[in-house]
């Protein structure tokens, strides 16, 4: 898959409703809440891409898109998706709802098509919020979608007085959060059978447990 965004697709950065609502985004985690970036972004500044990071609770997007110049489509749970007042908003920017009982194709044919349309995908491979500092087991979707699009894949670790929270409580409190970006995760692509997905999600794994480990050395 080519790194490059098709010429028919209009990068969703540049669209005005998208960067009024990074703009507002922004103000808000910065003004609000208390956000520290420990080291920045590594997404590429075009083409397509995927975000990971650990899952501390529901304000983590808002988190992560505050110091990214690219505008990352989450996958997020659909009962997230479904709060009454925000699900046009979400649609607006492209969120993509997910069954949490891990088979949820329409949601996975979401996602590949955004990353074929060159966009940057957000994913929490732990597929619920973790309650402390261990890392939940990682879901191998995620390895199936880079393996098949030949995407990177960049780990981000999260880290705050909001960890345990869900969208709500996390959202309107104050929150103090750290955030660590990481280099992009290297993993053999040549096959995508159990064994190269579980290799590659151990990859994907290990990179958020280091920056997690050099967060609390």
């Amino acid at each position: 898959m080519s790194s490059r965004s098709p010429r028919h697709v209009v990068p969703p950065e540049t669209r005005r409703f998208t960067r009024l609502l990074q703009g507002v985004n922004r103000v808000f985690v910065r003004g609000y809440h208390a956000l520290d970036v420990l080291s920045p972004p590594r997404l590429p500044r075009q083409g397509a891409a995927i975000l990971i990071c650990n899952h501390t609770s529901g304000l983590d997007p808002h988190l992560l898109q505050t110091p990214c110049h690219r505008l990352i489509t989450w996958m997020m749970a659909r009962e997230y998706y479904e709060i009454p007042g925000i699900k046009t908003i979400l649609r607006k920017v492209g969120m993509i709802p997910v069954a949490r009982n891990g088979r949820d194709m329409a949601a996975m044919r979401e996602a590949m098509r955004t990353l074929h349309n060159g966009q940057v995908l957000g994913v929490f491979p732990e597929g619920r919020i973790e309650t402390s500092r261990e890392l939940l087991p990682f879901q191998t979707g995620v390895a199936m979608m880079a393996i098949k699009t030949g995407v990177p894949v960049f780990p981000a670790y999260l880290d705050g007085t909001q960890r345990g929270l869900e969208m709500l409580p996390a959202f309107f409190q104050p929150q103090r959060a750290s955030v660590r970006f990481g280099d992009e995760v290297m993993f053999d692509r040549s096959n995508n059978d159990r064994d190269a997905l579980d290799s590659a999600t151990a990859a994907m794994r290990t990179a958020i447990e280091s920056l997690r480990q050099v967060r609390e050395s």
